[in-house]
């Protein structure tokens, strides 16, 4: 029926679909295009690009300083994917089965931090966990708090309160881009499970299967398609974060986007930065086919 609606309404169709066919090439698949042959040209002084077809740019992004950068932000942004769905996972079904009262103001909390900057609420982050932050001191709280009962008992008291580095490194990073992307994983998955039949999982509680076995055995099966789905919407944005790692992370702690930013700005090296992007953007597609080859496994038996 869609087939034919499309092919007696040609022209209704067309209306609609030019203006964002013409957005998405002018301000997309152009600039995209550009970017891409920058990746294939050479530096003749400080602002000239030549296009010159050489692979240069591609050899020395596969040297094994960057293919370690390259490794660290896959393996960063897979535990930030990891941790997001062991967390996202039972706040979805929370949410789930909420009563109806409160099931749109719980969906409210997880989307009200696409409300502010995320440059606002990174800084938020970071007066949280720096060495004067309120993680410091509740820690520090307490550890005064353990040493006033040792006292107490007669042992003596713990060392002086020294606070713990909580910023600028691997920790601050993860943290923060866990914090970032956690609403990316959680809505996806509250899609999924909510359209979940309850009837199953009752059947599966009353034929004397436990509360975990059935998650297993019944909620997460059905719920694959929204799993999936938030791990790639999850993952391919960890992979090329910039501003968490810049802000959040130490010289030891930065990542493939930090890498393409400074060729970009301070290195003045457009074209090795192109070639980089690209690199990220391949492996960006190729865990998207990955993806959408695995969709289609179960229909070829």
């Amino acid at each position: 029926m869609a087939e034919q609606d499309w092919k007696t309404n040609k022209t209704s169709f067309l209306a609609v679909s030019l203006p964002t066919l013409f957005w998405v090439v002018v301000f997309f698949v152009i600039p995209m295009a550009i970017v891409w042959l920058y990746s294939f040209g050479e530096n003749k002084g400080l602002t000239e690009i030549t296009i010159s077809g050489t692979l240069d740019n591609y050899k020395r992004a596969t040297e094994w300083l960057y293919l370690t950068i390259f490794g660290k932000s896959f393996a960063v942004a897979a535990l930030v994917t990891l941790i997001c769905l062991i967390i996202g996972f039972p706040v979805a079904m929370a949410i789930t089965f909420a009563s109806e009262k409160w099931r749109p103001w719980l969906l409210l909390g997880i989307m009200l931090p696409f409300w502010t900057n995320l440059l606002i609420r990174t800084y938020a982050l970071m007066m949280l966990l720096g060495t004067q932050g309120y993680a410091n001191k509740g820690l520090g709280a307490l550890w005064e708090g353990t040493s006033w009962i040792k006292t107490l008992v007669g042992l003596q008291p713990l060392p002086t309160w020294e606070p713990v580095q909580l910023l600028f490194n691997n920790f601050a990073v993860v943290f923060g881009l866990v914090y970032v992307h956690l609403p990316f994983m959680v809505l996806p998955l509250y899609a999924a499970l909510d359209r979940l039949d309850r009837s199953l999982i009752e059947a599966s509680l009353d034929l004397g299967a436990g509360h975990f076995r059935t998650i297993m055995r019944i909620v997460v099966p059905l719920a694959a398609p929204g799993i999936i789905a938030g791990v790639m919407i999850t993952l391919i944005p960890a992979l090329g974060a910039y501003l968490t790692p810049d802000l959040m992370g130490g010289t030891d702690s930065q990542m493939i986007a930090n890498v393409i930013e400074r060729q970009f700005k301070k290195a003045n090296d457009w074209p090795f930065g192109a070639a980089l992007s690209f690199l990220l953007i391949y492996a960006m597609f190729i865990l998207i086919a990955l993806q959408s080859m695995r969709k289609k496994v179960p229909e070829l038996h």
